[in-house]
């Protein structure tokens, strides 16, 4: 379980977060929702303990990711909206590379890796170098990275961006059964069809502050409207910066 409380984030005399709080329970897929600009990255590298809050508490199954960010990051996967790709490895080479970084054994890499390949429909890419691939190539090899040593929470930033529709749904079956073994996901999103389709709870931030959290259904109740893209924007107050 992730949980967060009052968290602030100042770059200069930049806000980037202004008081966020909320609860994502683990065996849930939660939705950030923001329009652009309203401090969802940070927030996901604040999570994650590559950066410091400025004010505020995180716990992470019971961990702050600033006192002990080593136990933290062994137990969460993120996917950043930078790939990091190293063109000059076959995805079965930069796969196992981030395998043992991990701390994984060499046996079990291996085996992992065919599982990650098969469950993203990659096996046609897995002896290719990187470099040339598509955008949608390129997310698959960094979620893939991501799932690698099923970590026990994951950090998600847009993770269906670029993604075709078969990618798509392999993601959707990625993430449901992470869900069904328990895991606490986190996805930031633009893509109301995704939230519908996987999300218990919905998480909207908008200025760096939490505005709402709640279920789909429950947002839409709330805002009196039926649906969930209306009930996003009433929510937010602006179409502004949504895409």
């Amino acid at each position: 379980m992730i949980e967060v409380h009052d968290v602030r984030k100042k770059f200069g005399a930049v806000q980037a977060l202004g008081g966020v709080s909320f609860t994502a329970r683990d065996g849930q897929i939660t939705a950030l929702l923001g329009p652009n600009g309203a401090g969802k990255t940070t927030l996901l590298r604040t999570l994650v303990g590559l950066l410091k809050r400025d004010h505020g508490s995180i716990s992470i199954d019971g961990v702050d990711p600033e006192k002990d960010p080593m136990k933290v990051r062994r137990n969460i996967g993120f996917l950043t909206d930078q790939f990091g790709l190293y063109e000059r490895l076959t995805t079965r080479e930069y796969l196992a590379y981030f395998g043992e970084l991990n701390g994984m054994e060499r046996p079990a890499i291996g085996k992992r890796i065919d599982e990650v390949s098969e469950l993203l429909g990659m096996e046609d890419i897995m002896a290719r170098r990187s470099k040339g691939f598509s955008q949608g190539q390129r997310i698959k090899v960094a979620l893939a990275r991501t799932l690698l040593h099923r970590p026990r929470h994951l950090l998600l930033d847009e993770p269906s961006r670029g993604l075709d529709v078969m990618s798509t749904r392999a993601l959707r079956t990625a993430l449901n059964a992470l869900r069904a073994d328990g895991c606490c996901v986190i996805m930031a999103t633009h893509v109301m069809q995704e939230v519908t389709a996987l999300c218990e709870d919905v998480i909207v931030i908008a200025g760096g502050h939490t505005v709402a959290q709640g279920s789909p259904d429950e947002l839409c109740r709330r805002t009196g409207i039926t649906d969930l893209e209306d009930a996003f924007v009433s929510l937010v107050g602006t179409e502004e910066g949504i895409a």
